[in-house]
């Protein structure tokens, strides 16, 4: 079985920090102009009609799904990849990123039929307008045609990650982002050679970016050395792995999925006292998301770090680069903390200038943000359990986080203890002390 030397190798022999910052770095800016990207995004469509920025806003669980399945997977893909790269198994390596694109490409296939075919029911469940319904169709053929470009170019960019090329996976996504955003308002009002499109040519646009990222990861495939190689002689032994990449990916996968649970039950409790704090509670969702991303940014930096070293044997390297992960994001938590406790005001402020809204958002983000910094525990290690190609304790502590524990809080909290709306506010923190305890205790009996 062809080894991997292990000379020269910054995998495992690179200071932690430095190694860290290298792999994250290009992620988080990533992650923040693709969030970027989709408030220009709605920002253009709102400009077409209220319809269109409603069809929109239905037609986005089911893209949600697809980049959740596409990301997840890719999870997995990524996980066994670092290990096998770790453990100097060059052979099970490649046949993981093998079997990791062909299965990708089919579920990009399903995806794109089922999600094509469901869409009519799907939209008729939330509204009965005709033309939102139009609309949201126009867009969802459009959209949905791309699904197995958008998943392949998804598998490319965990299979950049698991080698530690992550300016790569920088490069495309940012090329997919930027893209997007120019051809945007080109293509929907018809600027310059392009047609006036509306929400097809929103549609078309996002599509192009998707194609473009993989044009990137294909080029930079073909052009340079890679660690690792899609191999035809390693497919069938890279689908006998087909078990272990989704072992990981479909817990991930879930992880992915439960926030948007979480919301529709918080929402659903909320809604009974006024509209005004579900309004609250979305503007919260939308201030957290920059405070995660970066925090996320280092998670994924991490994870093929911890899979490599964790297949290398290298065991307290792997206690160190979580220690050093957990530090780092507890840094960024402690940051979001300060600023919810010292400006809440104005963070809504950004999102609302109604008075009622402004002082009961206040008070939201000063009890939730109790539980900022300890979260990064519950963050940490589910993302390091993903590293390690641990999927199933991973998801059990999204579980507790998203969907066992905070849900019933909120309830018991919010209208048997008489707290209202403050009772789902502070549900949030418990829940991350509780999860945070628990995290712990799963992670040391997975890793040891």
């Amino acid at each position: 079985m062809p080894r991997i030397a292990h000379y020269d190798d910054p995998m495992r022999e690179r200071r932690i920090l430095p190694l860290i910052l290298s792999m994250s770095l290009p992620m988080v800016l990533s992650m923040l102009v693709s969030s970027l990207y989709n408030i220009v995004d709605s920002y253009f469509v709102a400009m077409i009609s209220e319809d269109a920025m409603t069809a929109l806003s239905l037609v986005f669980p089911l893209q949600n799904l697809v980049s959740s399945i596409g990301v997840g997977f890719g999870v997995g893909v990524n996980a066994v990849i670092s290990y096998h790269l770790g453990a100097g198994d060059q052979e099970r390596a490649d046949g993981a990123a093998t079997a990791g694109l062909i299965l990708s490409a089919l579920h990009g296939l399903l995806l794109l039929v089922s999600c094509i075919a469901v869409s009519p029911s799907f939209l008729r469940m939330f509204t009965s307008s005709e033309a939102i319904i139009e609309a949201g169709m126009r867009y969802s053929v459009i959209v949905f045609a791309f699904s197995i470009t958008n998943v392949i170019s998804i598998a490319f960019e965990k299979i950049f990650q698991a080698v530690g090329r992550m300016k790569v996976a920088m490069a495309a996504m940012l090329t997919g982002c930027i893209s997007n955003i120019i051809l945007d308002p080109l293509m929907i009002f018809g600027i310059g050679p392009f047609p006036a499109m509306g929400i097809d040519g929103a549609a078309l646009a996002t599509g192009v970016g998707q194609l473009l990222s993989l044009l990137v990861y294909l080029a930079v495939y073909l052009k340079t050395p890679m660690r690792v190689r899609i191999r035809r002689d390693r497919i069938k032994d890279g689908l006998r792995m087909a078990g272990r990449l989704y072992s990981v990916g479909i817990p991930a996968t879930l992880n992915l999925a439960l926030p948007s649970v979480l919301i529709s039950s918080l929402n659903a409790m909320l809604s009974s006292f006024s509209e005004v704090y579900t309004l609250i509670l979305g503007i919260y969702y939308k201030l957290q998301t920059f405070l995660y991303l970066p925090a996320s940014g280092f998670v994924q930096g991490m994870r093929p770090v911890i899979g490599y070293n964790n297949g290398a044997g290298e065991k307290e390297r792997v206690r160190g680069i979580f220690l050093a992960v957990l530090a780092m994001c507890a840094v960024i938590m402690l940051i979001g903390t300060l600023l919810c406790l010292a400006i809440p005001e104005r963070l809504i402020g950004l999102f609302t200038d109604s008075p009622l809204t402004l002082s009961e958002g206040a008070r939201a983000l000063r009890i939730i943000s109790i539980g900022f910094v300890v979260s990064s525990v519950s963050v940490t290690a589910s993302g390091a359990l993903e590293g390690l190609g641990k999927g199933l304790p991973s998801l059990v502590i999204s579980l507790l986080r998203y969907i066992v524990l905070i849900i019933p809080l909120a309830f018991l909290l919010c209208f048997i203890a008489g707290l209202g709306p403050d009772g789902v506010w502070a549900s949030f923190w418990i829940t991350e002390v509780l999860t945070a305890a628990a995290s712990l205790a799963i992670y040391r009996k997975s890793v040891h």
